[in-house]
């Protein structure tokens, strides 16, 4: 019975840390195009930086480099707030590994984009 016991705890302790050490693959830089309904594209840049649970970098806009605020990780999913202009930009998301999926709320506005690792 213990032995059971022991085996579990080891295999919940590699799924843990298999996970840790897949977001830690989300640092770095990621770029992708947002396109929006009307047509237009913008290019889009951020630097990640992981640290345990917290989420921090920036994310390059018209402005200059932004921070990331509010940053949190939660296994594979994550989510921040970069402002621009006085207006929050709500950030959700989703590491993949080779690409990340990321949701950007302005209000009632919505978009999607992926974004893929720079090389």
């Amino acid at each position: 019975m213990k032995t059971r016991k022991l085996i579990f705890t080891a295999l919940l302790m590699c799924c843990f840390f298999t996970g840790f050490a897949t977001i830690e693959g989300m640092n770095g830089k990621w770029t992708g195009i947002l396109k929006t309904d009307q047509g237009d594209e913008y290019p889009l840049l951020y630097n990640f930086k992981i640290d345990g649970d917290k989420l921090t970098g920036t994310a390059k806009t018209p402005k200059g480099d932004m921070p990331i605020d509010d940053g949190q990780v939660t296994g594979k999913d994550f989510s921040f707030v970069v402002v621009v202009n006085k207006m929050e930009i709500e950030h959700k998301g989703r590491f993949y590994g080779d690409s990340v999926g990321v949701d950007l709320s302005l209000g009632d506005a919505k978009s999607h984009v992926t974004l893929l690792k720079e090389k």
